[in-house]
């Protein structure tokens, strides 16, 4: 199942040279507050969160459930509008979705009536490429994802594996500056999961974009991530935010080594502590 990112450097380049560059990607979340409802009904999700993420960094955000990690994606995708604060991508205020900011759900969300040939050119074609640009936009991103041969395949007759590669490669075909990714691998086995983060790490080293992923799974995270974001339980702020110094490229045997164990250690320190921080407040109630 691995990719392929051996691809003709030409195809690539306009998609290659545009991510790469030094002023795409950077994400401002600044004093950031989201609440839902109103009166008693009232819900807040995110509390007074401000982060900045520089162009081509691969952050992770971590927390208990419910804390609003997905919440805090939402918001620079431009799903959900802040209560109070502001998110920013390259400068630009995030008042709704774009394709600047591509986005990969845990559901595969691809459409199941159209082939992948079809669902990866539906961007560009939603952008007013030609027929001929969408097809050689398509087939470029089917072979870094090495799924050319089932190009007119519907997403129904794919593992699910597969259907998270079209997702990606759905995403990056609109050429963002950002790359959203929220549980992207939670529905797949362990070996596949394993397989798609080894899959991820090889696009994101091709192509430098800045990669904002929310998970659960703590070892992910570390195996991923240039730096770990750690969310408090509800309402959800960030109470910890550490550089994961671990070499690159990375291989699964990563996980055995003294610095990863740490990490996880410390993760799973804070992680716990806001966990049982909710059980006492529901507790109270």
């Amino acid at each position: 199942m691995q990719l392929s990112v051996n691809v003709n450097k030409e195809d690539l380049k306009p998609y290659r040279a545009g991510m790469r560059s030094n002023d795409r990607g950077h994400i401002e979340i600044q004093d950031v507050t989201i609440s839902f409802g109103r009166g008693a009904k009232m819900n807040l999700a995110v509390e007074t969160t401000t982060l900045d993420i520089p162009p081509g960094q691969f952050v992770c955000i971590l927390g208990p459930s419910g804390c609003g990690k997905s919440t805090l994606l939402n918001s620079v995708a431009g799903y959900v509008t802040p209560t109070s604060g502001r998110v920013l991508v390259d400068g630009r205020l995030v008042v709704k979705p774009s394709p600047d900011r591509g986005m990969v759900f845990q559901q595969y969300s691809l459409f199941p009536w159209k082939t992948v040939r079809q669902n990866i050119a539906f961007g560009p074609r939603l952008a007013g490429h030609s027929p001929q640009e969408c097809d050689s936009i398509a087939n470029t991103f089917l072979s870094m994802i090495g799924l050319s041969k089932i190009a007119n395949k519907l997403p129904g007759e794919l593992s699910g594996g597969m259907q998270q590669r079209v997702g990606i490669a759905r995403a990056l075909a609109n050429y963002p500056s950002v790359l959203l990714m929220d549980e992207p691998f939670g529905a797949l086995d362990a070996q596949t999961r394993l397989i798609m983060q080894e899959n991820l790490l090889n696009i994101w080293s091709e192509f430098g974009i800045t990669v904002l992923f929310v998970t659960h799974d703590v070892d992910e995270a570390i195996f991923l991530a240039d730096r770990i974001l750690v969310m408090s339980a509800s309402p959800g702020s960030v109470i910890a935010d550490l550089s994961v110094d671990i070499p690159r490229p990375r291989a699964p045997e990563v996980a055995t080594a003294g610095e990863f164990i740490a990490l996880k250690k410390q993760c799973l320190s804070y992680i716990r502590e806001e966990s049982l921080k909710a059980f006492e407040t529901i507790g109270d109630h």
